[in-house]
């Protein structure tokens, strides 16, 4: 019988699809991305439905998404969007989900990683760090509020990572 999901959260380019697809074989476990999932249900991507249907509109998709999951996911690990966690219901919701781990990233890290990145709607453009510093300063506490654990990625190899949340998984317990 496979142990309780894990679900993925953090600020974009922190890792979570990286190392939920290692996770998820590590463990046999699926592997899901939200914003994947999304772009699957509603035949579009990200950046096109926040540019012709605005973000309330894919946040409540995101909404919907996890109410779907809620009760019925089993040994899953899930990646979620960045700014999933800043809905009460969707905190609520990824909770019931799975163990709720924020693989948490400097913002230096991050903006390094997303240099090259052009298929995010809120970090697209001229003057990313002036963007998403401010972003990713609000995302921050929400983040810590909503985790069964916070993992500190800095410096940490990807296997480090995955080793780290397995040990907290296994021993985690629903809130």
């Amino acid at each position: 019988m496979k142990g309780r999901n894990i679900v993925l959260i953090g600020f974009m380019g922190c890792g979570k699809s990286t190392v939920g697809k290692n996770l998820a074989d590590a463990l046999s476990y699926e592997f899901r991305d939200t914003d994947a999932m999304i772009e699957e249900a509603y035949g579009n991507t990200i950046s096109q439905m926040f540019a012709e249907d605005g973000e309330e509109y894919f946040r409540n998709a995101e909404t919907e998404l996890l109410r779907k999951l809620s009760g019925d996911a089993k040994g899953l690990v899930l990646a979620t969007g960045g700014g999933m966690p800043m809905r009460e219901e969707n905190r609520t919701l990824l909770r019931e989900i799975g163990t709720v781990v924020f693989l948490e990233a400097k913002i230096e890290t991050i903006l390094e990683r997303l240099q090259n990145d052009t298929g995010r709607p809120l970090a697209d453009g001229e003057d990313r760090e002036k963007r998403l510093r401010p972003l990713y300063e609000k995302r921050l506490p929400v983040y810590r509020e909503a985790a069964d654990y916070i993992l500190d990625t800095e410096g940490k190899s990807f296997y480090a990572i995955i080793e780290e949340i397995k040990t907290v998984a296994g021993n985690a317990t629903k809130r």
